[in-house]
């Protein structure tokens, strides 16, 4: 990969200031032009989160759910977990009677749980006010996002592949409330216009810019979209609305080299990410071939996706034994199963897909923040609340309709989060700030990430960019695979069939591999990389 004069891939932006970078151009704009008006990073991401939450509808949204990883300026480290919990009135049984052993992903019936994306912007402008005194205004965050729903915007490339690929949503079989909500904005026929407009998701934002977080979980405009949601059959309510928080929790940490990796601790499944790291200490991951590599990550994605889908869950409702599954005892005698000449066979892991988006973004004052935002699958539940133009996820059918397993549905709980922002610290303090979209592939997309720069010596734009692979099934597939980007090459594919992989090559750039985005923090400047397998950048303030 050619490297400018600065050393830098072609896909990397530096600056002493700031950077920012996200899965789309303008969402980048946003945070680097906050940053620009005295904003700091945690200022930079909302913006940018509020923005993308428009201009990549089909990945995330108003209706979707958010995580946050923040480390400031003052050496505080802190998670936000902003997602939203199932209706009280929800009913398994009633689910089991009507629907069999799962919950349908698309329709009312789907969308079951709180969207809480606006908690998380508002708790985070409020740690930026209150602990990092920024001058920026909420309304000031909300500015760009209000104007690209209301003026509209350029289709990106990545939302015509979604929209084109979603045979469920707009074809034969669709449900009706997705047809009436879901078509008239954005059915493929509607991305033929110049410029994309959301004008009721324009008036939506624009009363949350005057009124903050509170409109949408205790105000009119929430009611609006309580209403909507239950008329598409959907068993939210506004009581469900109104006792919905967003809550600050403690980071995850394994060691990691001479560093830490953090991530969130459950729902999320940013144990089973750091559980790959610490299995992977025990290799000398620098001087392993590019096949042994691949296949030693694999089978440290086995092991560690094995424990998640036995346990996470809500940990307020079940307990989960993340100190069992980070345990370095235990972890040393399941590194013992992994040959480098054979592959373990594949557990039975459930499909965890996820269209989803990361935004990471640091300031030279010492500020960074790693965001994720989704709607569980492409367009999430297929319903558009009303004239909000809020479209609601469908996380709520990732709950298990099985009584006997942890994340079984069940009234008032988090499901089971695929959703993990992370960071790797030097010191005490972030030198790498990174999230990706993509299911189970982001443990294992973290995992390329980080031992390609501390182990293997890479630059944030190559890291990212180099060729990836994802273990494991996506929704709508029962194929338990290795996925390779066919830039890996022919031998690579061979070496792991040999060794017993079932092994599939798919597209050069796939976006089953997630969108992932990475700045490192050094001694001098802030390098970011943004995924060229997306519509983003990585930009740096000026």
């Amino acid at each position: 990969m050619a490297l400018d004069a600065a050393g830098r891939g072609p896909f990397e932006t530096a600056s002493a200031r700031g950077v920012v970078a996200s899965p789309h151009v303008l969402a980048s704009e946003a945070g680097r032009d906050i940053l620009a008006a005295g904003g700091n990073a945690l200022d930079a991401a909302i913006a940018a989160a509020a923005t993308i939450a428009v201009v990549y509808p089909h990945m995330n949204g108003v209706g979707g759910d958010n995580f946050w990883l923040i480390h400031d300026a003052t050496g505080q480290l802190i998670g936000l977990n902003a997602a939203g919990r199932s209706a009280a009135a929800v009913d398994a049984d009633v689910y089991r009677a009507r629907f069999g052993d799962r919950i349908p992903p698309r329709g009312g019936a789907a969308a079951l749980t709180v969207p809480g994306a606006v908690s998380g912007w508002w708790e985070a402008h409020q740690h930026s006010r209150r602990r990092l005194g920024s001058p920026i205004t909420w309304p000031a965050l909300l500015e760009r996002a209000i104007h690209h729903a209301g003026e509209g915007f350029p289709v990106s490339a990545g939302q015509r592949r979604t929209t084109a690929a979603a045979h469920d949503l707009f074809g034969e079989g669709t449900p009706s409330e997705v047809r009436r909500s879901l078509w008239p904005l954005y059915h493929p026929t509607a991305l033929a216009a110049p410029s994309f407009r959301q004008r009721e998701l324009a008036g939506t934002l624009a009363i949350l810019a005057a009124g903050g977080a509170g409109e949408f979980y205790r105000g009119a405009l929430g009611r609006r979209t309580v209403a909507a949601a239950q008329s598409a059959g959907s068993p939210l309510r506004m009581e469900d609305f109104s006792a919905h928080t967003a809550d600050w929790v403690e980071p995850l940490r394994v060691r990691y080299r001479r560093g830490e990796a953090v991530s969130l601790p459950p729902p999320t499944q940013g144990f089973a990410a750091l559980a790959i790291l610490a299995l992977l200490e025990g290799f000398d991951v620098a001087a392993l071939s590019e096949a042994d590599y691949v296949h030693v990550v694999v089978e440290a994605t086995k092991l560690a996706l094995d424990d998640r889908d036995r346990w996470l869950t809500d940990p307020t409702a079940v307990p989960v034994p993340v100190d069992r599954c980070l345990d370095r005892r235990r972890l040393d005698e399941r590194r013992g199963r992994i040959s480098l000449a054979t592959a373990q066979p594949a557990a039975g892991t459930h499909a965890a897909s996820g269209d989803t988006i990361a935004i990471v973004a640091a300031d030279a004052a010492g500020n960074a923040v790693s965001v994720i935002q989704s709607l569980y699958h492409e367009f999430g539940s297929g319903v558009v609340a009303g004239e909000t133009g809020v479209l609601l996820q469908n996380r709520g059918a990732f709950f298990s309709l099985d009584p006997g397993h942890p994340n079984h549905l069940a009234p008032r709980k988090r499901t089971a989060h695929t959703l993990i922002p992370s960071m790797y610290l030097v010191g005490g303090r972030p030198r790498l700030v990174y999230g990706t979209m993509g299911g189970d592939g982001q443990p294992q997309t973290q995992a390329a990430l980080v031992t390609r720069m501390v182990d293997r010596g890479l630059r944030p734009g190559p890291a990212v960019a180099s060729p990836r692979w994802l273990f494991g099934r996506t929704w709508g597939d029962t194929s338990k695979a290795v996925r390779l980007e066919g830039r890996f090459g022919r031998d690579l594919a061979e070496s792991l069939t040999g060794r017993g992989h079932e092994v599939q090559v798919v597209e050069d750039w796939s976006d089953l591999m997630g969108h992932a985005h990475l700045i490192e923090i050094g001694p001098d400047d802030l390098v970011g990389a943004s995924d060229p397998r997306a519509d983003g950048a990585a930009i740096g303030q000026a």
